[in-house]
């Protein structure tokens, strides 16, 4: 029993390590690449693009599930040639993360203009038709779009909606410049830098005020995200999405006021 206690206990402190091992790499590299432009555009190279319109992000449907299609750079390339577009606008894109195998995902918006690019936005429509799918809201998809790009995109739009808002140095009124990352952005004339404040957007949450304090606590409860209610199908957002955090704080704390639309 003890031998047997021994293994069990090996096992997994081995796991805890591997788990542990493979965080710290991944935390070193995404580091690597905030930081050295010449790294991150390197990374470029063979990772994944996740294309945005307007902060809305291109979905395809299957089922009744929502899928984030990802393009390589070589695609990328192609498709802003095929409009009319230089591959510069290429640069406009934000690191979002990166997987255990170092395959760096970026974000680009097609629909905002940048001070820093000479292109204009694209054409929703035309975009759609090429690229086979639909540019959706985020808050009307993420209850059917899994875990991982759900986290993903929330992080992606949050970062983009940043680097839109802040174009221009609030000190000297000139473009701000964002280094190749999207983890900072510089103005050349006052030197100041300035580093994303990711928050929360109200707007882009579903509100919980349609259904009853214990049928959202029940919803919670249950491992299916999908929970048939009396009152109509009550879609929970992914545990790391940013909605199910707060609906979660809600229910904790039923003294405050409903989440808004």
């Amino acid at each position: 029993m003890s031998l047997y206690c021994g293994i069990a206990c090996r096992r997994k402190s081995f796991w805890c390590f591997r788990l542990l091992s493979t965080y710290v790499t991944k935390t070193r590299y995404l580091f690597e690449l905030k930081e050295d432009d010449d790294a991150c555009k390197k990374a470029q190279q063979t990772g994944a693009f996740y294309l945005f319109h307007s902060l809305a992000p291109l979905l395809q449907k299957s089922g009744h599930q929502y899928q984030a299609p990802r393009h390589s750079l070589l695609e990328l390339e192609r498709l802003l040639a095929k409009f009319g577009q230089d591959t510069q606008r290429i640069e406009d894109s934000v690191l979002i993360g990166c997987s255990e195998q170092h395959e760096a995902w970026f974000a680009l918006d097609l629909g905002l203009n940048s001070s820093s690019s000479i292109n204009a936005s694209l054409q929703k429509s035309e975009m759609e038709t090429e690229l086979k799918g639909s540019f959706t809201k985020l808050r009307k998809a993420l209850f059917q779009l899994n875990t991982k790009d759900a986290s993903l995109l929330t992080t992606a739009q949050a970062l983009l909606r940043w680097h839109d808002a802040h174009q221009f140095c609030s000190r000297s009124g000139q473009p701000t410049k964002k280094n190749m990352a999207g983890s900072k952005r510089v103005c050349p004339s006052s030197k100041i830098i300035y580093y994303p404040q990711i928050q929360v957007n109200l707007k882009e949450l579903e509100a919980a005020g349609w259904f009853s304090h214990d049928e959202v606590t029940t919803a919670l409860r249950k491992n299916n995200p999908y929970t048939q209610q009396q009152n109509g199908t009550f879609w929970l957002p992914p545990k790391l999405a940013i909605a199910h955090q707060l609906i979660k704080e809600w229910v904790e704390k039923p003294s405050c006021s409903p989440l808004p639309a």
